[in-house]
C-alpha cells in the first residue's frame, strides 16, 4: 500500500460531474477530479480563477506537503482562504499537484 492509498486517495472519473458552488457562482467543475480525505480537488482546467486571489495562508500535511490557499471574490463578496492547492506535493500525493479543493461555505457536488 503506498502512502497516498493509505491517506484514502483516489483518482475518480466516473463520468459524473463535480461542482463547485459559492455566492450564486460556479467555481470549479469538472469529471475528473481527485478524491482525498473526502474532499475533491479539481483539475487547474476546471477552475474559474477570475474568482481566486492568492492568499499569504500556507499550512502543511504531514504527507502532502505544503498547501497554498486562495480567497474567492465572487459577485462582491469575500470568503477567505476558501480555496487550498500544493503547489509542490510530497510524491505520495503528487495526483494532486496545482488541483483546487474547496471549504468554508463553498458547496461542492459529485
Amino acid at each position: 500500500m503506498t502512502d497516498s492509498e493509505a491517506h484514502g486517495a483516489e483518482w475518480v472519473n466516473t463520468g459524473s460531474m463535480a461542482t463547485a458552488r459559492w455566492n450564486g457562482e460556479v467555481i470549479a467543475e469538472s469529471d475528473e477530479t481527485v478524491v482525498v480525505e473526502g474532499n475533491q480537488y479539481f483539475p487547474p482546467s476546471s477552475v474559474r480563477t477570475e474568482f481566486l486571489t492568492p492568499s499569504d495562508t500556507h499550512t502543511t500535511c504531514p504527507w502532502k506537503g505544503e498547501a497554498s490557499y486562495y480567497t474567492l471574490r465572487v459577485n462582491g463578496a469575500e470568503n477567505e482562504d476558501a480555496a487550498w492547492y500544493y503547489p509542490a506535493p510530497k510524491d505520495a500525493a503528487a495526483q494532486i499537484k496545482d488541483h483546487v479543493a474547496f471549504w468554508r461555505g463553498v458547496e461542492v457536488t459529485a
